[in-house]
């Protein structure tokens, strides 16, 4: 029976589930603790094969995370040949693709010594092909994150995410680097343990968080690339400037102008843009890569040359390109000249006292705007306003 009904269906991808039967005397009644005794001499009726089918977004999104460098491996508690059936239908294994497939036995015999306990080394020669892990304890799935993240093998060291719904599922999540419960059919023990809970309990929602946290790494990647650009350019701007010229080329208020655009309207532009399709057609970036890496240094110099380029010929040069005043050093208001504002008569309808208040108020002002020594509109404007009280 195993050979002819069981096998093939598990190979389909099924469960199986034997019904038998034992007819038991009503009295004495049987002792239903005794479980050895009442599972004995009993009549085969049937095997059933239940099939647990596969979502039809599964597969995709199992390529997409292939395609984005993510590797992933199915643990699972079912016989070897159901699990690898299922595997196949998902796309984590491929016939024909150099893999490995193993029961829980199998998994502990390779990785512990004669002593009994775990090795790393051993572990390491497994991890990298290992696919499909069949018939396994929670033990077995916390071994095997544990060894993931604690292996040297690789060159950089390798983060782990790991899902499960049930409460053995506790210590895995925990020690993952992000663990996913599931929002529905998940325990309150595994979704405590986790870092994200899948509220639709779908392996597609995985795809989408990656997209996500590969998107927010790259908005700061750019909105620092962009805000360092700026602020070299400014600080070479003003010091040279102040060198040379004497004077900074950008007053306080330009500073402050300029950084009010750049940590506003560009944070916003940058820090908002949408996930696309396009972040998982690349490789994840390792887990201690720097935050500015070699192209952005590269970008960040590049476009810190061009601007300096363009603002030092406009800085030195451009009064002879544009044919005009070179306005270096000049004052904020232009200079006033020395002369002194004709006051006008009084009327001779006005009265003594007006007279003289108006006399003494325009003596006041003319001895005011005598000592600033003015010629300009704005200095006798000040004048007459004055004289007017």
């Amino acid at each position: 029976m195993v050979k002819k009904v069981i096998e093939p269906m598990a190979c389909d991808g099924l469960r199986t589930i034997c019904l038998a039967y034992r007819d038991l005397p009503a009295d004495p009644e049987p002792d239903w603790d005794n479980e050895n005794h009442i599972l004995t001499n009993l009549t085969v009726i049937s095997v059933v094969g239940i099939e647990d089918p596969v979502r039809p977004e599964v597969p995709e999104a199992i390529r997409k995370c292939q395609r984005a460098g993510i590797t992933v491996r199915m643990v699972t508690g079912d016989n070897i040949n159901t699990a690898r059936a299922i595997a196949i239908k998902c796309g984590i294994i491929h016939p024909g693709e150099d893999f490995l497939c193993i029961d829980g036995k199998e998994f502990n015999r390779r990785i512990r010594n004669p002593k009994g306990e775990v090795e790393q080394e051993r572990i390491d020669k497994i991890w990298p092909k290992l696919r499909v892990l069949a018939r396994s304890s929670p033990t077995d799935k916390h071994t095997l994150v544990k060894g993931i993240i604690d292996s040297t093998q690789a060159e950089q060291r390798q983060v782990v995410a790991v899902t499960g719904d049930g409460t053995n599922d506790g210590p895995a999540l925990k020690k993952a680097d992000v663990g996913f419960a599931m929002g529905i059919a998940g325990t309150d023990v595994a979704k405590e343990a986790s870092d994200i809970i899948l509220t639709d309990d779908n392996f597609s929602s995985i795809v989408k968080a990656v997209m996500w946290g590969r998107n927010v790494y790259d908005s700061i990647s750019k909105f620092l690339q962009f805000q360092l650009t700026v602020n070299v350019v400014a600080v070479i701007v003003a010091f040279t400037g102040a060198c040379i010229t004497q004077d900074s080329p950008l007053k306080a208020v330009q500073m402050l102008w300029v950084n009010l655009i750049m940590d506003t309207f560009a944070s916003l532009a940058l820090a908002t843009e949408p996930p696309t399709e396009a972040l998982l057609l690349r490789k994840p970036y390792g887990r201690n890569n720097p935050l500015i890496s070699l192209t952005m240094m590269k970008n960040i110099l590049g476009h810190a040359v061009y601007q300096l380029t363009i603002i030092f010929t406009l800085l030195f040069v451009g009064e002879q390109i544009f044919n005009t005043e070179s306005g270096r050093n000049a004052p904020w208001m232009p200079r006033p000249q020395n002369t002194t504002p004709s006051s006008s008569t009084p009327s001779s309808s006005c009265s003594s006292s007006t007279r003289s208040t108006r006399a003494r108020s325009t003596a006041s002002a003319t001895s005011l705007t005598g000592s600033l020594g003015t010629q300009s509109s704005v200095p006798s404007y000040w004048g007459l306003s004055l004289s007017r009280w």
